[in-house]
């Protein structure tokens, strides 16, 4: 095993300062720890392919201590235009995350923190770990209107996690919503959290009046192995998920197999597949233009979906995102493109940011667990809406 392998699994110590990263989506590699004010990281890649972005490790050092922490290789990452503008996830207690300023300078990724407490994690956005994971599952499945459902399990032996949430015995309509496709988008499970809070709180009307009609499918983490390894977009065996959606098999694709062969069984009215994206500081959605089938019916869906998410959150955005596919030329390996194209209805990726909303930004947390949280549970609005539609 080499020096530097040993630093990255076990950690590396000199003169009182340790970088760990052995805990759910730990990766960093050491480069130097020489000297506290010049400590040297770099990125490690996702196991089994070339993307590199996703950062999580725990500095400890003595109290007082000013640190400045350069990654060395963020300017081989997979997206280096990320870094400009972008502040890193800080926590002390791993409950409230914060944000510590950065500069980003010929390929380098830098930012200086004193030590007010011996240890402190780092992160690329606020961690969701495997455990919350399961606490969240649990927490759900306490609900008599949820049912759990594991479809099989990943390459590493991970169950492959299905919620079924109505209060109908024979529902007219069927929402799906999928997340963390790609695992180093955190947000994406932060804003399931915030949606499941708010379907199965008794108290909200919206919900309530929904479950009477519809039954909710959903998929909490779509990569729970890409999520424990600390991968940025990919699974134990080097697969881009969200580029299987033509051709998933169990040998490469397991978990997009066994999700896109329970949607098909089942059928469903609205698909929503929730992302992150590194680079622009804006909610917003991407659709089907591109899709052979796309019609007028479906831009009304698509318009009326993202009028109502406007109205109802601030956050919110239609201006900034990704260009449109030309009619016909949409890349059908996706899952937002291969859904609406099967089931010729709304079929939505939402992206949250890494950095902030530029719209509302929040110079102390960034785009934070919380707001992620507040979206998904304004989701449901749109939602209701576009089956309202349908019903019409």
């Amino acid at each position: 095993m080499s020096a530097e392998h040993k630093n990255h699994i076990c950690g590396f110590n000199m003169k009182n300062i340790t970088i760990s990263t052995q805990f759910d989506s730990g990766n960093i590699d050491v480069i130097d720890l020489s000297d506290h004010q010049n400590i040297r990281l770099a990125i490690a890649k996702d196991n089994a392919s070339d993307f590199l972005q996703w950062f999580h490790f725990r500095l400890e050092g003595e109290v007082g201590q000013i640190c400045t922490i350069k990654i060395l290789n963020a300017g081989e990452s997979s997206y280096p235009s990320a870094w400009p503008g972008y502040d890193v996830c800080t926590s002390w207690d791993r409950q409230y995350w914060f944000r510590t300023p950065a500069t980003y300078n010929d390929g380098t990724l830098s930012f200086t923190i004193e030590l007010t407490q011996q240890s402190v994690y780092f992160s690329y956005f606020a961690p969701y770990s495997h455990e919350r994971h399961l606490d969240l599952i649990s927490w759900s499945q306490q609900d008599p209107r949820v049912s759990t459902e594991t479809l099989g399990q990943t390459i590493d032996g991970r169950a492959m996690s299905l919620l079924k949430i109505t209060d109908s015995e024979a529902p007219i309509r069927k929402v799906w919503v999928i997340a963390r496709q790609h695992p180093g988008e955190t947000m994406a499970e932060w804003f399931i959290e915030g949606l499941l809070h708010s379907l199965l709180d008794e108290d909200n009307p919206l919900a309530k009046s929904l479950l009477k009609s519809t039954c909710f499918y959903v998929v909490p983490n779509m990569n729970p192995d890409g999520s424990a390894r600390g991968n940025l977009r990919t699974n134990a065996a080097g697969a881009n998920l969200n580029r299987e959606w033509e051709t998933p098999s169990m040998e490469t694709s397991p978990e997009v197999y066994m999700v896109r062969e329970r949607m098909v069984l089942e059928g469903g009215d609205v698909f929503l597949d929730i992302h992150g994206d590194e680079e622009l500081p804006y909610n917003f959605v991407a659709g089907c233009e591109g899709n052979k089938s796309y019609d007028a019916r479906h831009a009304e869906l698509e318009n009326l979906f993202k009028e109502s998410f406007m109205q109802i959150s601030p956050d919110f955005q239609d201006e900034f995102g990704y260009p449109k596919d030309e009619p016909g030329k949409a890349n059908m390996a996706l899952a937002a493109n291969w859904l609406g194209e099967h089931f010729k209805t709304l079929s939505y990726t939402i992206e949250m940011p890494f950095k902030d909303n530029a719209d509302l930004p929040n110079k102390e947390t960034g785009w934070s667990p919380e707001r992620c949280a507040q979206l998904g549970s304004d989701v449901l609005f749109p939602i209701s809406r576009v089956l309202g539609s349908l019903n019409e």
